[in-house]
């Protein structure tokens, strides 16, 4: 959600076991996105995760982490949110899309087509910022057996971290909502901060709120009432890291406090904890963390467990 986040390598494509897919959301929109399925499709022990993106990346991005969990034994889906990469339409300017159109019909009609695709399999979710919240907004989040959330949060500008507040504040709560208007959506990409993103996007991102309810779409879809958020059950591990200035404790707990049936984990690393420099919003998904940190969200969706010592847990 800060700059566009490093592409894969020149000439890399997709792995040779992602297989393209199309999945219709509840009013017809097709989102496009990825499968990656073992071989014994009558499997019954082999979990699925679906990967969710943060706001305007593309799925692409999630490749190798993917590839990584259906290598460790676990069928996997990846997609992109309407508008964005491989479900973008033809013309941007003036499509309509909202954050809560991400949660509550693309991650929503992503969760049935898994139940559907293999039933009686436990569904798990990995969500990178917006994408952990996506799950709240969506009607069958309560199919959702354990969640990996890394700095998943809806962008409260309070929450930023202070040293940077108000330079993001005047980024993404000013500068973007402006520029949305007035395109007719936001030309993320032509200012290297992030893909295209819909107008309806950017506005419910720049809504100074605390509380979700009262981003414009929400209040348009859900009232100001409660959140699907209420009824799951899944066990939440969020990881957040001490030099990402979106996923501060606040913001992670802020999101964390809206799954009240959920058991919640709040993991924070420091980058110097696994030899890093700066590992940031983005960075937990570069194939350098595959021997470092891609091992705690394998080892979360498998079994609930966790092997970080728990002098580094937030307490809640």
């Amino acid at each position: 959600m800060s700059a566009l986040p490093k592409p894969p390598p020149a000439g890399f494509d997709r792995p040779a076991a992602a297989l393209p897919v199309v999945i219709h959301a509840d009013d017809g929109y097709p989102l496009g996105g990825f499968v990656w399925r073992g071989i014994d499709v009558g499997a019954t022990t082999r979990p699925v995760v679906i990967v969710n993106a943060a706001t305007s990346v593309k799925c692409r991005y999630y490749f190798r982490f993917a590839q990584y969990l259906h290598d460790n034994g676990m069928d996997v889906v990846a997609y992109d949110y309407r508008g964005i990469g491989e479900s973008r339409p033809d013309r941007l300017r003036g499509f309509q899309a909202s954050w809560t159109d991400w949660g509550a019909r693309d991650c929503e009609a992503v969760l049935r087509y898994a139940a559907a695709m293999w039933p009686g399999r436990e569904l798990h979710l990995v969500g990178h910022s917006f994408g952990g919240w996506a799950p709240a907004l969506a009607a069958s989040c309560s199919r959702i057996g354990r969640m990996v959330t890394v700095g998943a949060q809806f962008a409260y500008w309070r929450d930023y971290a202070a040293a940077v507040r108000w330079r993001m504040a005047a980024k993404w709560h000013l500068a973007m909502p402006l520029l949305a208007r007035a395109c007719g959506y936001f030309p993320g990409r032509r200012l290297g901060w992030l893909e295209d993103t819909p107008t309806g996007v950017a506005l419910d991102w720049s809504a100074p709120t605390p509380r979700y309810e009262d981003r414009p779409s929400a209040r348009r879809v859900f009232g100001g009432g409660p959140l699907p958020a209420a009824t799951a059950r899944a066990g939440i591990l969020a990881i957040s890291l001490t030099d990402d200035p979106f996923g501060t404790v606040a913001a992670i707990e802020r999101t964390l406090d809206y799954f009240t049936h959920s058991e919640r984990t709040h993991l924070r690393i420091a980058p110097e904890e696994v030899g890093s420099k700066a590992i940031g919003h983005f960075a937990f998904f570069h194939s350098d963390y595959q021997d470092l940190l891609w091992p705690l969200a394998l080892e979360w969706l498998r079994d609930g467990s966790l092997s970080r010592p728990a002098a580094r847990l937030v307490e809640r």
